[in-house]
C-alpha cells in the first residue's frame, strides 16, 4: 500500500494542464497483474479516465469505488522535501497528493486488490481512476457521466472522496463521512450606472453600486436554513459528545439563534457556519477602460455555494434582499445537488470503523465544497465520503491539504485498508 502510494505520488499529474495518463495506466498494470482488464475512456487521451469492473462472490448491483490521480500546483510553497518524491520519513508519506487524494486512492486499490486476491470481496465493485477532479471535472467525471452512463446501470452507492478521517472533540474521536455537498453557482452581477468625466463629482456611479454591494457582503449573511443533512449531521455530533456540547450541537439546529451561537463559541466554531447559509464571495471586478472615465458598467464575479437543493433564483433573490441595489445576474456555472440522501450504508461504514476503533464514532457530513460525486449524483448514485484514516489527535488534516509539506501517516494508511477489507467482505451494498 505505501508502494502504492509513493508510486502515485511520483507521477506529476499537477492539474492544470493534468497528463494524468501515466498514472492512470500504472494504476490499469496494477489490476492487469491480478487478471483484470481496464477499459479507458477519454475525452483527451492525455486526460483518460480507468474502469474496472472486479467480480465480487454475490454478484448483484456493483459498488462505485472512484478516485482522482490528478493533483494541485505546488508553485510558491516551501516544502522540506521533494514533493513528487514520495519520501517515506518520520513516520508520514510526503508528497502532493497525499492526502488529496492519492492516499484515499491507495487505500482503496490496496484493499480492492487484496480481498479480490483473497476470494473475500462479497459483491461486485467498479473502479474508476479518474482525472480532471481539481479542475472542475469536465474531462474525468462530467465527461464519464455524460458520455458513457450506461457504464453505470445498476448502481446505487459510492464511495469516493471526501471525509473517513478522524478528528477529536472533547476526548471523543469522530470520523466524518461526505453524504451531500454545496452547489457550485457562479454569477455574473452587473451593475450600472451614471458614467462620465473623472474630474467631476458622480453620484449613483456603477462603482459606488458595486461598493455598496462589497460592503454587503462583508457585513451581512443570507439567510440561515437548516438542510436535511446538516440536522442530521449536528444531531448525531450531539449523541456522540457529552454535555454541555451535545445541547450546543442540537441548539444550532434552531435558525433564529445559530448565528449568535455561532459567534458566542469562537473561531474554531466559524468553520460551521457555511453549513448554514448559501454563501457568494466577490473574487473578480471588471469595470473602466481609461483613468480618468467613470464607467457605467461594471461587472462583479461571485463564487456562490448553495445548500443542496436550492436553486439559482432562489439564490439571486437572496442576493437582492441583502446587497439593497440593482443588478442585473448571470450565472455562468451551475452543478446541481439535490437535497436527499440516501442513508442505507452509514450503517456498514459505522460497523466497518468499529471493528478497528470501537471508540470511534461515524457522524454524517455536508461538504462545503465540492467533489466528482456531483456528477454522479446526477444518475441517482449516493455517494459516501469515506477515506478511512485514524489520525493523530493533533494532526491538522485541514492545514495541509494543497498545502506545502502535504502528508500522511503510514499507520493512517494501514488502518484504513484494514477499515476498507471489513467493508467490501461484508458486502452490504449488494443487498
Amino acid at each position: 500500500m505505501v508502494e502504492i502510494l509513493t508510486s502515485l505520488i511520483g507521477f506529476r499529474t499537477v492539474n492544470p494542464p493534468g497528463d494524468e495518463e501515466e498514472a492512470v495506466l500504472w494504476i490499469r498494470d496494477l489490476f492487469e497483474r491480478e487478471g483484470l482488464e481496464g477499459e479507458i475512456y477519454a475525452l483527451d487521451s492525455r486526460r483518460p479516465n480507468l474502469l474496472v469492473r472486479i467480480p465480487g462472490k454475490k454478484g448483484g448491483k456493483p459498488l462505485l469505488v472512484y478516485g482522482h490521480v490528478d493533483v494541485v500546483p505546488v508553485e510558491g510553497q516551501q516544502w522540506d522535501v521533494d514533493p513528487f518524491a514520495g519520501a517515506v520519513k518520520d513516520g508520514y508519506v510526503w508528497g502532493r497528493g497525499a492526502l488529496d487524494m492519492k492516499g484515499p486512492l491507495a487505500i482503496y486499490l490496496a484493499s480492492l486488490l487484496e480481498t479480490y486476491r483473497e476470494g473475500s470481496l462479497a459483491g461486485d465493485v467498479i473502479f474508476l481512476a479518474l482525472s480532471d477532479e481539481e479542475g472542475g471535472g469536465d474531462y474525468g467525471a462530467r465527461y464519464m457521466v455524460e458520455n458513457h452512463p450506461e457504464l453505470f446501470d445498476g448502481v446505487e452507492y459510492a464511495i469516493g472522496e471526501f471525509g473517513g478521517f478522524s478528528f477529536e472533540v472533547m476526548g471523543r474521536r469522530l470520523y466524518p463521512v461526505m453524504v451531500a455537498e454545496k452547489q457550485i453557482c457562479w454569477l455574473k452581477l452587473t451593475f450600472e450606472g451614471r458614467g462620465g468625466h473623472g474630474s467631476l463629482m458622480h453620484r449613483d456611479t456603477a462603482m459606488e453600486k458595486v461598493g455598496r454591494a462589497l460592503v454587503s457582503l462583508h457585513r451581512g449573511r443570507l439567510p440561515v436554513h437548516i438542510t436535511p443533512a446538516v440536522r442530521r449531521m449536528f444531531l448525531s455530533m450531539a449523541d456522540a459528545l457529552p454535555f454541555p456540547a451535545s445541547l450546543l450541537m442540537r441548539a444550532l439546529l434552531i435558525p433564529s439563534i445559530t448565528d449568535g451561537l455561532l459567534s458566542l463559541l469562537g473561531e474554531r466554531m466559524e468553520v460551521f457556519r457555511p453549513l448554514f447559509h448559501n454563501t457568494a464571495s466577490p473574487t473578480i471586478i471588471r469595470g473602466g477602460s481609461k483613468v480618468n472615465v467613470v464607467p457605467s458598467r461594471v461587472e462583479l464575479e461571485v463564487d456562490g455555494r448553495l445548500l443542496p437543493g436550492f436553486t439559482p433564483d432562489r439564490f439571486i433573490r437572496e442576493l437582492e434582499d441583502l446587497l439593497g441595489v440593482p443588478f442585473e445576474a448571470r450565472v455562468l456555472r451551475y452543478d446541481p445537488y439535490p437535497d436527499d440522501v440516501d442513508w442505507r450504508l452509514m450503517g456498514a461504514l459505522e460497523e466497518a470503523i468499529g471493528m478497528e476503533d470501537g471508540g470511534g464514532r461515524v457522524i454524517p457530513m455536508l461538504l462545503t465544497g465540492v467533489t466528482d460525486g456531483r456528477f454522479f449524483k446526477r444518475l441517482g448514485i449516493q455517494t459516501y465520503g469515506f477515506a478511512p484514516m485514524k489520525l493523530p489527535a493533533h494532526f491538522p488534516f485541514g492545514d495541509y491539504i494543497h498545502a506545502e509539506n502535504e502528508r500522511i501517516p503510514v499507520e493512517a494508511l494501514h488502518f484504513g485498508v484494514r477499515v476498507m477489507k471489513h467493508f467490501f467482505s461484508r458486502g452490504a451494498w449488494t443487498l
